[in-house]
């Protein structure tokens, strides 16, 4: 599970965010639906901690993660927290699968080639492995970062705008994807999006 209480967040004194307080069970999936400048990814950014919030608390699996020190939470992250970028992070010296593996590697966990195959087949993207991902397409890099965040099997998976990219059918087949493996892993599912063809697939919603 994953909750927030009474966050708040400053770029500066003009632009100050304060978040509805949010709670997300095992297998269950949330929507944070708004336009742009609303703070989505600030929020999604707060719940893993990439960002201090000035105010509030973050509780993973009923701990409150928000007084734990860097090295503790990036520990966290790396072990119990997937996260979808809004613009995909990867290694341009490695190969797709490699790519793949890291979390793996950084939560020292053995790497699970299979997975990676199995995962890349349901996702599209199974006869790019050996490539470099600079060498995909965009909708083809949002596809692997999405099977790189569900590599650990999270406790929680953090989407920012997953499906931007993906014309109907892959967006359908990647949010059916992620409520799927969080259903089957035990994970809370947050994907904060302007995507309006989401509002049918995920009936939990807030709206910032």
């Amino acid at each position: 599970m994953i909750a927030c209480h009474q966050l708040t967040f400053s770029y500066s004194p003009q632009k100050t965010f304060s978040f509805p307080d949010i709670r997300c069970e095992d297998r269950e999936a949330l929507l944070i639906l708004g336009q742009s400048g609303r703070g989505k990814t600030t929020f999604l950014h707060l719940m893993a901690l990439l960002l201090r919030p000035e105010k509030g608390q973050v509780w993973i699996n009923e701990k409150d993660i928000t007084p734990l020190s860097a090295s503790e939470v990036a520990a966290i992250r790396a072990s119990q927290i997937g996260i979808i970028y809004q613009r995909a992070h990867f290694v341009s010296s490695l190969s797709v699968m490699d790519n793949v593996l890291l979390p793996n590697y950084l939560a020292q966990k053995p790497q699970d080639k299979s997975k990676v195959k199995e995962l890349a087949e349901q996702l599209g993207f199974a006869e790019h492995l050996s490539k470099k991902t600079h060498q995909l397409s965009q909708g083809e890099q949002q596809r692997v970062s999405i099977a790189r965040a569900l590599m650990n099997n999270p406790s929680v998976i953090l989407a920012d705008e997953p499906t931007s990219s993906l014309d109907d059918i892959n967006c359908q087949k990647v949010i059916e994807l992620l409520k799927n493996q969080s259903e089957q892993i035990g994970a809370s599912l947050i994907v904060v999006t302007h995507d309006q063809r989401l509002k049918d697939v995920v009936t939990n919603q807030v709206f910032l």
